[in-house]
Order: structure tokens, then sequence, then C-alpha cells
């Protein structure tokens, strides 16, 4: 079931977050991820797919700056169709914040960058940490 996040379903959206195999958090970016994550919280939305009991995935947008902010699925829980279920939520609020194209980055050579490109996201060029950024439109 997807539906919108809720203050109580930080702790399990951290562990999810911190459960994944690729794209892992490092600590140098944790305070950031917390700040945003915080102002999220109190004026977006966390989408998540809820199974077994528990939030088993993410997507979140930034409505500041037009960029998806996290999409991560519990490792038990890839490959079943949920992260191609909860983008799409997550680019419904930035196209309702007025944006008409969405961006992010991702690690090159990752399920991810794989994930992204066969939905449709075009890449438009490289941060200088290799990141590949991606875009498409709403």
């Amino acid at each position: 079931m997807i539906r919108k996040a809720t203050l109580a379903d930080r702790p399990r959206i951290y562990e999810v977050r911190h459960a994944v195999r690729e794209n892992r958090l490092s600590r140098s970016s944790e305070a950031k991820v917390d700040q945003v994550t915080d102002w999220i919280f109190a004026n977006g939305s966390f989408w998540v797919w809820d199974e077994d009991s528990a939030v088993q995935g993410f997507a979140v947008a930034d409505s500041r700056d037009g960029t998806i902010f996290g999409l991560f699925i519990y490792p038990d829980y890839e490959s079943r169709g949920i992260g191609r279920a909860l983008l799409p939520k997550a680019c419904e609020d930035l196209r309702a914040a007025g944006f008409t194209v969405a961006k992010l980055t991702t690690g090159a050579g990752t399920r991810a960058e794989r994930f992204y490109r066969t939905n449709g996201w075009e890449e438009t060029g490289r941060q200088d940490d290799g990141q590949i950024i991606f875009q498409k439109s709403l």
C-alpha cells in the first residue's frame, strides 16, 4: 500500500535508507540528509510502501529545488515494482510545486542508474565525484 508517511515512520525510513546495498549514505552526508529530512517532514511528504506491517520503501522529493531527494527500497523487497510505483508520487509533488522538470543524481554503474535510464530519465551531465545527473520532464 502506498501512503504518505507520518513522523512515526521516520525510524523505519532511516532503517530502509541505511539497509540499501548501493548508494550508501556517507557519514559526512548524514547531517545534511537529516536537515533536509526535517524540512520535508515539516513542509512536504514522504511517500512510503507499507507491506507486512512496515515501511519497505520510500520516495521523496525536495520541492525547494525540484529534485528527487530519495528513492530507496528495503533489500528484501527489491525487484517487485515498488520503486516504479513510488517514484511517480514524488514527481507529482514536484509538479504540484510548479516544476516542469525533475532532477536527481545517482552513482554510475549502479542498479539505480539502470532503473532511471529504463524509466525514461535522461543523463544531462556528471558531477565532479562521478555522480550522474538525470532529469525527466514532468
